[in-house]
Formats: structure tokens, sequence, C-alpha cells
């Protein structure tokens, strides 16, 4: 058998959310920083390809989308594989387990508020040392690119950033569910590539991946402020991954396959 069912992959994610709440703090930001890299490596990928096709993307403005997206997904297959703590796929995974009375809410809110930090450190880390400081965006076409995404992150009203923010975790972590369902790694190759491409290709809001892509055009010039960055950007994203996640993943899930009749 090469695929899990639903009501395994439940049980999959509720031995992951034990194990993740049996982690120390260190271990969890180790894991967290890591995480935050791997997705800001994920998301320098996507500039590179994804903004290198500026005329392209005049005649055809989707096709730079969807190398955008393309790319992306790399960043979250390594978290998966090599092992690294996420937040927004740690939304859905303390939920069938909390719900069903396994765990109490202590243990995702310990989780998921270090794992938040250490990803947003890893994420700046990145941004700044490694693309920054070797100016590999620093040029045209990207350096456009890289001001244009964040801008336009910036620029949405509240609510707009907090539905776009549902619609990103919901499919990311509908990616890990996939991924998890799977016992191979090309099959949890392809089952997260899949929604995680059609989330970056639609512009949805995703807060760990803002955490590299607007900090990065702040330090590349762009007429963004910190204060900017969090209030009209990470807050709503990040309260929208919550119930992206939590709700219409692991919620969901937990009450169709798992709830107790």
């Amino acid at each position: 058998m090469s695929l899990y069912s639903p009501k395994e992959i439940i049980n999959e994610a509720g031995k992951l959310a034990i194990a993740k709440d049996s982690y120390s703090a260190k271990k969890i930001l180790t894991l967290a920083f890591l995480a935050g890299a791997y997705i800001a490596f994920g998301g320098l990928l996507a500039i590179l390809v994804g903004g290198g096709v500026p005329g392209i993307g005049a005649e055809n403005p989707g096709i730079p989308k969807f190398l955008m997206g393309a790319m992306f997904p790399v960043g979250l297959m390594i978290v998966v594989m090599a092992g690294a703590e996420l937040f927004t796929g740690n939304s859905a995974y303390f939920m069938p387990n909390v719900l069903g009375g396994k765990q109490r809410w202590t243990a995702p809110l310990r989780n998921w508020s270090l794992v938040y930090v250490g990803n947003f450190v890893g994420a700046v880390f990145v941004a700044y040392f490694l693309v920054h400081l070797t100016h590999l965006v620093n040029a045209e076409p990207w350096i456009n690119t890289v001001e244009k995404i964040a801008v336009g992150k910036t620029s949405n009203p509240f609510f707009t950033t907090f539905l776009k923010g549902i619609g990103a975790n919901w499919l990311v972590c509908l990616a890990l569910w996939m991924g998890m369902s799977a016992q191979h790694t090309s099959g949890k190759i392809l089952g997260i590539w899949w929604p995680v491409m059609a989330f970056v290709t639609m512009g949805f809001e995703h807060s760990i991946a803002n955490m590299f892509f607007i900090p990065l055009a702040i330090f590349e010039g762009a007429d963004i402020s910190w204060a900017t960055f969090v209030v009209k950007n990470l807050i709503p994203a990040t309260l929208g991954n919550i119930v992206g996640g939590g709700f219409f993943v692991g919620t969901l899930y937990w009450y169709a396959y798992a709830k107790e009749k």
C-alpha cells in the first residue's frame, strides 16, 4: 500500500504533534530557524526564475506567476524531508489531538510561539546575509521584482490579506497532508508540489514566506517601513494562516475522520 487513508493521515499528524511537544525550546528554535531559512531559499529561487522573464511576463503575465509557484515548493520539501519546524504547517498538526483531548492547548501555543520566532530569524538571516550582502537581486530585472512583490503585499486592506492568508495555509497544510499520505519520496514530492505551486501562483499570503520577501525589499531600499510590514501584512497574514491551517485542515479533517461519534 503506497498511500495512507485520510484517517491514517490524522493519526500520523497526531504522532508528529506529540513528538513536537516533547522537544526542548532550544531544539524547537534551532529547527524553526532552519525552516525559516529553507522557505527563504524557496522564495529566492522563485524570484530568480519567475522574476527573470519580464519580456515573457509582458505578453503572458501568468507565466512568471507560474514559474514562481513552480520554484517555491522546494522550501517546503526540504522542511518535510530534512526535518524542520514550520509555523504554518504546525498550525494544523496539533488540532486533531487538542480537539480529541489527547493534548492540552498549551502544547500548540508553546510550539507555535517558539517556531514563529525561529522562522522569522531564519528567513531574515537568509534575506540579509545570503541575498542582500551578496547582491544576488540588486540588478534588473530582479530588484524590480523584489520591490513589486513587497509593495503588492503591503498595499492590501487588512481583511484582504487575512483572507489571502487563509487560502495560502489551507493549501500549504493540504500539501503537508498529501505529503504524509505518501510513503515514498517521489510521492511526497508530488503531493507537496501541487498545492504549494497553486497558492503561490494564485497570489495568496504565507506569513513565513513574507518574512523573507518583504524584509529583503526593505534591505534593498524599498520605501516600506518595518511597521508597515508588520501591520499591513504580517499580522493579517499570520491570523489568516492560523485559520486556514488550524480550522480548514486540522479541525475539519479531525471532525470528518477522527471525531468520536
